[in-house]
């Protein structure tokens, strides 16, 4: 467990470990959510690209970048 002293003006650090855990870096955001039994919970809110991966399924078939230009020019109106 890692304890914090809170300021006057209500900000603290977060201990060294936590940032660990979290993948924190300088500049990120961070997010409370209040559970309903009174715990609050801390979460990172800065998504990273490589976060990302995996989230999307595959294409069932791969696609040429010529096809992904002509789908772009269809979007587009142009032709």
């Amino acid at each position: 467990m890692a304890t914090s002293t809170l300021t006057s003006k209500g900000q603290t650090t977060i201990p060294k470990a936590v940032r660990r855990h979290l993948g924190l870096k300088p500049g990120d955001k961070i997010r409370f959510l209040v559970e309903d039994d009174g715990r609050v919970v801390i979460l990172p809110a800065t998504l990273h690209l490589r976060d990302l991966r995996g989230s999307l399924p595959r294409p069932s078939k791969p696609v040429s970048i010529e096809r992904m230009r002509e789908a772009i020019r269809e979007r587009s109106g142009r032709r």
